[in-house]
Order: structure tokens, then sequence, then C-alpha cells
């Protein structure tokens, strides 16, 4: 008699196949939303009103086409990562976590929506960092 093996998923794999989608829709997302606030940042200084003194200061044009550029980075690895390429959760990894620092550089101007976005960074780089394809493959 013939003992047959069978390859098993672990048990978390539902939850971090999810979590790959998500942290790729939030990448896009992030992507889309960080290219309008560039947009803002470079057509008027004065859409974003500073929230009392801060050490970092920086040129809201400047701080407008870093974010327009990060944007479009961001899209092109959002959709990267729902395509399942290998290279966009590298790039995902590295651009989340330069938005955690980013967004923290942004805090005089949007204090609440930085720290959502930090929290977001935080998960997406879990995700990404977690999901092993391989692991996974049926």
């Amino acid at each position: 008699m013939a003992q047959q093996v069978h390859a098993t998923k672990p048990a978390n794999s539902g939850w971090v196949s999810g979590g790959i989608v998500f942290a790729g829709v939030l990448m896009l997302v992030n992507g889309i939303l960080a290219i309008l606030q560039g947009i803002s940042a470079i057509a008027a200084d004065d859409v974003w009103a500073r929230v009392g003194a801060y050490v970092y200061k920086i040129n809201l044009t400047g701080w407008g086409w870093i974010l327009v550029v990060l944007g479009v980075v961001a899209v092109i690895a959002g959709v990267g990562i729902l395509k399942g390429f290998e290279w966009a959760r590298a790039v995902g990894i590295a651009l989340a976590s330069l938005s955690m620092v980013l967004q923290f550089l942004f805090l005089p101007y949007a204090p609440i929506w930085s720290i959502i976005m930090i929290a977001i960074d935080m998960f997406v780089i879990w995700a990404l960092a977690v999901y092993h394809p391989e692991k996974y493959a049926a």
C-alpha cells in the first residue's frame, strides 16, 4: 500500500494572501492620493496650512514634486504587486519605508493623515515582507 503525501498550505495562507492583495491595493490608492496631494502642493502653496512651528521645514512646491514622483512609482509598484511580480514586493517595501519617513516630515501640514498613513505603511511593509508565494502555491 503506497502512502500518499499531500502538500498542505499553512494555516495562515489565506490571511497572508489576502494581505498581499490588500497591500497592493493600498499601494495603488496611496500612489494616486500622493499624486493628487503633490499636484495640489505644486498648484498652490496656500492649500496646506502649517500646524504650529516644526523643526523640519520644506518648500511645498518641492514637496509636491516629491509626492508626484513617489506617487507614480507607488502606482506602478501597486499594479506590479497585484500582478504578482517579485520585484514589486521589494519596491513596495522600499516605498512604504520611505513613505513612513516622508509622512513624519509632513506632520505639520496634515498630522492626522500622516499618522494614519504611517500605520498603513507599517501594514504594507508587514504584508509584503511575510508573503512568500512559493510557500502558498497549490
